[in-house]
């Protein structure tokens, strides 16, 4: 259940609280609206498209999908307390850029910090003693940092004033109640702006994007918190979306099959 406010870029703000309980219908599952379900999106990738695999001895860009950067293994504790702190460097500003989320940051920098401590300890009580090779040995990282990254589990698409969305899509149905509060509050506000955003914590540690255009609006349900960079792209596939379609919505053309959908690639990487 969503707590008491959602904020729309400071300007608007949704008081879920105040919303009386409605038995509406939660959107129809795609088995009883295909056509809803059906939009050109690009080319799908080809099978054979390489996976990249880290070199030995190279640190991968946390939160980027970058080439990894061939780093020299540390000769000695000074040299991998110095490389040690220059990583805790990039991730906070990693995280000060949106590339990584709090979740990212927190597991990173934390596992950053832990061989910090314990190769300083161990110099502190044996500066010739060499298991501070395996304390620095890299490792993990990426996998923190897949771990803990904000996957879209599923996504709405709806044109203002109308409860049926035109597509849903994602690996899981939505939540009827909270996406009908969330519609009924919005339409109801007498100023809401042309655009806008919004996210708010969810249960289950899940948290809810809502984008707001002229035409239309996108929800999508994430399963972290989403980096600021992941917000952006979902603001700018929602403006794609109204940008291809501003003809045929302009002229009422609102079939599915007549229009597309950048959100769905929000989804297309994880199912």
């Amino acid at each position: 259940m969503l707590q008491t406010v959602i904020c729309y870029s400071q300007i608007i703000c949704l008081k879920l609280s105040e919303i009386k309980p409605v038995n509406e219908q939660p959107p129809k599952p795609p088995s009883e609206d295909p056509g809803s379900l059906r939009s050109p999106i690009r080319p799908t990738r080809p099978e054979d498209f390489p996976i990249k695999t880290p070199l030995p001895g190279s640190i991968p860009l946390p939160g980027t999908s970058e080439e990894p950067i061939l780093a020299p293994l540390p000769q000695n504790p000074s040299e991998a307390l110095e490389a040690l702190r220059q990583k805790m460097e990039t991730v906070a500003s990693d995280f000060s850029q949106g590339k990584i989320n709090r979740a990212q940051f927190n597991a990173v920098y934390g596992r950053y910090s832990e061989q910090r401590n314990i190769i300083e300890k161990l110099m502190q009580r044996d500066p010739d003693n060499q298991a501070w090779k395996a304390v620095a040995a890299p490792g993990h990282t990426r996998f923190l940092i897949d771990h803990f990254e904000a996957h879209a589990l599923y996504y709405l698409v709806f044109l203002h004033n109308r409860p049926k969305p035109l597509i849903w899509g994602g690996k899981q149905p939505p939540d009827g109640p909270t996406v009908i509060s969330i519609l009924k509050t919005l339409w109801g506000m007498s100023n809401r702006p042309k655009a806008g955003a919004a996210r708010k914590e969810v249960s289950g540690g899940r948290w809810l994007l809502i984008v707001v255009g002229e035409s239309a609006l996108t929800i999508v349900l994430f399963s972290l918190e989403p980096a600021s960079l992941q917000i952006s792209r979902v603001r700018d596939m929602h403006s794609d979306f109204e940008r291809a379609n501003r003809l045929l919505l302009e002229r009422g053309m609102t079939s599915p099959e007549r229009l597309v959908f950048p959100q769905r690639a929000l989804v297309e990487e994880t199912l």
